[in-house]
C-alpha cells in the first residue's frame, strides 16, 4: 500500500517517538496506522474534541473554512453527523 510521503512521515515519527496518536486523515494512512496498532485521529476529531474540552466555542466556522479555503473534502453526512455530534445542526432541517 502506497502512502503520500506526509502520511509515511507521520506515521514514522509516531513509531519513533511512541506518541499515543497519529493525526491523519487519508483513509490509506489510517489503514497502515491500524495494521500498526497505532491510534489515529483526523482533523474532525480534533475539532470535536477541542470544542467538548472548551477550547474553541464552534466547530462549523473552522469546518466550513477547511472546505471552502483549504479544499478539505468532507462527505456531506460525515459534515452533518459532526455538526450534529457538536450540537451545532438543526436536527429538523436533515434527516436522520
Amino acid at each position: 500500500m502506497s502512502l503520500m510521503l506526509g502520511e509515511a512521515e507521520a506515521i514514522a515519527l509516531t513509531v519513533e517517538v511512541q506518541a499515543e496518536q497519529v493525526l491523519i486523515d487519508e483513509r490509506r494512512g489510517r489503514l497502515v496506522a491500524a495494521r500498526l496498532n497505532l491510534r489515529y485521529t483526523g482533523i474532525l476529531g480534533i475539532l470535536v474534541e477541542a470544542k467538548s474540552q472548551g477550547l474553541i466555542a464552534e466547530v462549523k466556522p473552522l469546518l466550513d473554512a477547511l472546505v471552502n479555503e483549504a479544499g478539505f473534502w468532507v462527505a456531506e453526512p460525515l459534515y452533518n453527523s459532526v455538526l450534529r455530534l457538536v450540537n451545532e445542526i438543526d436536527h429538523s432541517d436533515f434527516p436522520d
